[in-house]
């Protein structure tokens, strides 16, 4: 049955309209005695991932829900949550990070077409490095490979990446995301730092064709 929102439920949503989904990655139905927001520390909590910009988000299951991990939840206004509110790595339980990378390769799997882009459209950070440098394991000669191939037929799908550039390309995706969730990197290419911190090089707005 649908629960009207409180107003301070559609303060908290409204912080976060591009999220249409999340992934939950740990539920609580007992509360987190740890967690920093007092309301949760005695009633059940959902720590979950964005599907669209990789948000790291913490939510109220309305009453008589149970959600389970790598559940997807709508966030709409017939969601099964409530009181969203934006989280940090740190804020996430020891169960949330175990399964943070398959939420986060789900992610990048459902959205192909968007990440295959990004091996498309990657360019130059500046005159000394480029974009591609900064995913795992990829240096100059991968660069100039990735940079080669696409210039004689844009990439097509995952499958067309490993088979001209061999890389892995969801598994470098899915690494690099998660170094920029967990903070501390001079550049992000896909996450936004927390608290500002770090260049923003906001490629998924560019690929989703949003201005950020």
């Amino acid at each position: 049955m649908y629960t009207p929102r409180t107003f301070s439920d559609r303060r908290h949503e409204r912080r976060y309209p591009r999220e249409p989904a999340m992934y939950v990655i740990d539920f609580m139905e007992m509360g987190n005695p740890s967690d920093r927001h007092v309301e949760h520390r005695s009633n059940p909590v959902a720590q979950g991932i964005g599907v669209k910009y990789f948000t790291l988000l913490e939510a109220t299951p309305l009453p008589a829900i149970r959600l389970e991990v790598l559940e997807r939840v709508e966030l709409g206004p017939q969601s099964k949550v409530r009181r969203l509110m934006s989280i940090k790595y740190n804020d996430l339980t020891s169960v949330a990070k175990t399964h943070l990378p398959d939420a986060v390769k789900k992610i990048i799997e459902e959205n192909e077409k968007i990440f295959v882009e990004f091996f498309n459209i990657g360019e130059p950070v500046n005159i000394r490095m480029h974009v591609f440098e900064l995913l795992p394991s990829i240096g100059k000669k991968t660069m100039r490979s990735l940079v080669e191939e696409r210039n004689v037929k844009r990439f097509e799908s995952f499958d067309d990446i490993r088979d001209r550039v061999k890389i892995d390309p969801v598994k470098t995706l899915c690494e690099r995301i998660l170094k920029e969730l967990e903070g501390n990197e001079k550049y992000y290419i896909f996450v936004k730092p927390p608290d500002k911190q770090g260049i923003y090089l906001g490629y998924l707005e560019r690929l989703y064709g949003e201005l950020f």
